[in-house]
């Protein structure tokens, strides 16, 4: 026999005999060509297809360094991400040398969380559509430019009345008045940012 048996590789990999069958048979084990199973293949290959949070046995990386897998690296604009995230919420930043797996995986839950209450805010009504909002306050800061910019030529007539100046006159007034007004007005930028 060139590998280990089932049973002793259960033992070495401190699973079930059971469970080292199901992976020999979903193809997760590398054998010999007498079907023995190779040992530090078969540890490489688990490691590299199971969720590193989650380790069992004495084939877990932190157990047995040989085994652990090879690992992408991870992009800096998402390391930023989690580092911004950690920070935000009052949890210590990932070091020099980047984010653990569970700072990052924390990082996704917090980031899981605050997406979850935005969406139940918005459904109590809380939180308004921006693109929506800005176009609500657009239609009233016109709606009240063009009720002042008509305001002289109704009001005019009445307090050249009360002064008993010429009603022509005064409309020219009023509007030259109404529209520095406004022109100081629209200086003014609405920033929701």
């Amino acid at each position: 026999m060139q590998g280990m048996s089932e049973r002793e590789y259960a033992a070495r990999a401190g699973l079930s005999r059971g469970a080292i069958q199901k992976a020999k048979a979903a193809g997760r084990l590398v054998l010999h060509p007498d079907g023995s199973i190779d040992a530090d293949a078969s540890d490489a290959r688990r490691a590299g297809a199971t969720d590193p949070s989650k380790p069992r046995g004495a084939w877990a990386p932190e157990r047995s360094p040989a085994a652990s897998p090879r690992l992408k690296p991870v992009p800096t604009a998402a390391l930023s991400a989690v580092g911004d995230t950690l920070r935000e919420n009052g949890l210590p930043p990932p070091a020099s040398g980047g984010a653990t797996f569970l700072q990052a995986k924390t990082a996704n839950e917090v980031l899981k969380s605050q997406e979850r209450r935005l969406k139940l805010q918005k459904l109590k009504g809380e939180l308004v559509d921006r693109d929506r909002a800005e176009a609500l306050v657009f239609r009233l800061a016109r709606e009240t430019r063009d009720a002042w910019v008509n305001w002289p030529a109704r009001a005019a007539a009445l307090i050249a009345a009360e002064l008993g100046l010429d009603p022509a006159t005064m409309q020219k007034v009023l509007e030259a008045h109404v529209r520095a007004h406004l022109d100081e007005l629209s200086e003014v930028r609405l920033d929701l940012g």
